[in-house]
């Protein structure tokens, strides 16, 4: 059975970024609904009540008999995308590498939400866009120390596997790579301190299902000089 995608997301949004990547992957053309996360709307509440994205829309397309999937936040959208469109695999094989693959995606949704895109992305990104006033420096200050501790982590992870989870590309590196190129949009990644992350990223970075987001363009908020080049 075949489906039109609708999937209702925000360019910037790290989450939103993973899936986006992970249907870029599978070959999936799916259509882009732009949601300002920050203003209620009663068309994302009604398809999830926690009003949180990404949300994707599979519809059944004319003449094809089924139903219509509506699947919520990136965890359950990777989990619905492996068990319906099998190749590629982007859950690892391995047993063990797939555990850790899950654990990684668990990570940043919530360690990494928490130290980091909570201080530094809501300082940076959000406020600007809520109108919330000018950011706050210590929150700033505090987001970047521990954007340290966690690239450090990455980098100790990728100087001994070929991907973040291990022999294979996954999820884990979809969803790092999801937040990751946010803050390399704004420039809050100095990648020479981090060689293996560094060329983990040129890789991931060259891959075609990562070009729509190099076309991303935060409102008011230039791109880092290097946002857009393969080879940096």
């Amino acid at each position: 059975m075949t489906y039109t995608r609708q999937l209702y997301h925000f360019a910037f949004d790290p989450h939103s970024r993973a899936v986006r990547l992970a249907l870029g992957e599978k070959k999936l053309p799916f259509e882009e609904i732009h949601v300002r996360y920050w203003e209620p709307s009663d068309t994302v509440l009604r398809l999830n009540p926690s009003g949180l994205l990404p949300i994707l829309v599979e519809t059944p397309e004319p003449g094809n008999t089924g139903q219509t999937h509506k699947v919520c936040e990136d965890r359950s959208i990777m989990e619905h995308l492996e068990e319906t469109v099998r190749d590629p695999a982007l859950w690892p094989s391995n047993l063990n590498e797939r555990a850790e693959a899950r654990r990684l995606v668990g990570w940043f949704e919530r360690k990494f939400d928490y130290e980091v895109n909570a201080l530094l992305l809501h300082e940076k990104m959000e406020k600007r866009l809520m109108g919330r006033g000018a950011p706050d420096i210590a929150s700033m200050r505090a987001g970047r120390e521990a954007l340290k501790d966690h690239l450090r982590y990455f980098e100790s992870l990728l100087q001994v596997r070929n991907w973040l989870a291990g022999h294979s590309l996954s999820y884990a590196d979809f969803a790092c790579a999801g937040q990751l190129s946010v803050l390399d949009y704004l420039d809050e990644v100095n990648w020479a301190r981090y060689p293996a992350l560094k060329t983990w990223y040129m890789v991931i970075k060259s891959r075609p299902c990562f070009r729509p987001l190099l076309n991303d363009k935060m409102p008011g908020v230039p791109a880092s000089a290097h946002y857009k080049e393969l080879d940096f």
